[in-house]
């Protein structure tokens, strides 16, 4: 069995390393055991590994398998199981460590793939729609009625695209930030009737003073910060909230910098690991809503490129390339990227 591992935190490309295991885990009760073929290599994954999440534990020479989800086949189950059975295709998430050919998971979290939605968009159907999910409840409430408008960063990401797409459906006025004219090109293509902007134009803020008719911004999502934050914070309208779900920046920004004071701004952070804090109810009604997206949009779920799991520096390389689009994905040789 390959796997990814790290024994420290740092660089990706110089910490992980793949190790062949001569056993592979076993299911507990109420587990099943997964055989990965495919699973993609999230930001939040390199942010991790790199140690620039506050709050994680000190490592402490333990080795440790990067990833959050992943598509697979069922290889057993543990006792009291009866769903999903063994052979079956599943997605898997929350699931730590899928960054190896095998993983348990508790059978709650092993979500059947149905027929026609293939192994590539199975294995990105869980994260990015609930975090898509988890954004629009947040915009919501920090429009509390209103109808914006509202700033997303990092536009063309794949999170980005699906809350553009989103805001199409749902009618909402949003502006897309971006960080290069070829990116903002690119944008305008899938989404003409949304206001697209380049950080990299010098009049940028004003550009987007313009495209929210000067009444500022009512939420910002963010998922760049660092030095960022500060102007964003200047582009909310009073009472407005930023909305933070990432750490793709470079560059620090104290509370002292901000004016949420006197200006009543908010500054709200969401993560995809609340969403285990929802009740089963809720749970099964935003899964299925992201098996139905896989199904009908498959196209919002982009694949950037495909790697062998021994291939993870180059995989970590693409993944990292200002301009990418789409996420890049770590597979197994047994995976077709098909339908089955």
């Amino acid at each position: 069995m390959r796997s990814v591992v790290h024994t420290r935190r740092g660089d990706p490309a110089e910490v992980l390393e793949v190790r062949e295991e001569h056993s592979r885990p076993h299911p507990g009760a109420g587990e099943v055991l997964v055989r990965l073929l495919v699973r993609p290599v999230h930001p939040g994954d390199l942010v991790a590994v790199e140690g620039g999440l506050p709050g994680l534990p000190d490592q402490e020479s333990k080795p440790l398998v990067p990833g959050v989800e992943g598509m697979g086949v069922v290889e057993s189950v543990g006792a009291g199981v009866r769903a999903p059975r063994p052979g079956e295709r599943v997605a898997v998430f929350p699931a730590p460590g899928t960054w190896a050919e095998y993983v348990t998971v508790p059978a709650e979290r092993a979500v059947p793939v149905p027929d026609g939605i293939g192994d590539d968009t199975a294995a990105l159907m869980l994260v990015n729609p609930l975090t898509l999910l988890m954004l629009h409840q947040a915009v919501e409430q920090a429009l509390d009625g209103q109808d914006g408008p509202v700033v997303q960063t990092a536009a063309g990401s794949s999170v980005g695209r699906l809350v553009a797409a989103h805001a199409e459906r749902q009618g909402l006025r949003l502006v897309n930030l971006v960080r290069s004219a070829a990116g903002a090109r690119a944008l305008r293509e899938l989404f003409p009737a949304q206001p697209v902007i380049s950080t990299s134009d010098a009049d940028w803020r004003e550009q987007v003073r313009r495209a929210t008719g000067g009444e500022g911004a009512r939420a910002v999502l963010d998922c760049v910060g660092g030095s960022l934050t500060r102007d964003l914070a200047g582009l909310l309208a009073d009472g407005g909230t930023l909305i933070g779900y990432g750490r793709l920046g470079s560059g620090s920004t104290t509370l002292d910098d901000l004016p949420f004071v006197n200006r009543g701004l908010t500054i709200r952070g969401v993560t995809i690991w609340h969403w285990t804090d929802r009740t089963a109810g809720q749970r099964a009604e935003d899964v299925a809503f992201a098996v139905d997206l896989a199904r009908t949009s498959p196209e919002l779920l982009e694949v950037a490129a495909r790697y062998d799991l021994a291939d993870v520096e180059a995989a970590v390389e693409h993944a990292r390339r200002p301009g990418k689009s789409g996420t890049v994905l770590l597979t197994s040789p047994a995976g077709t990227g098909g339908a089955r």
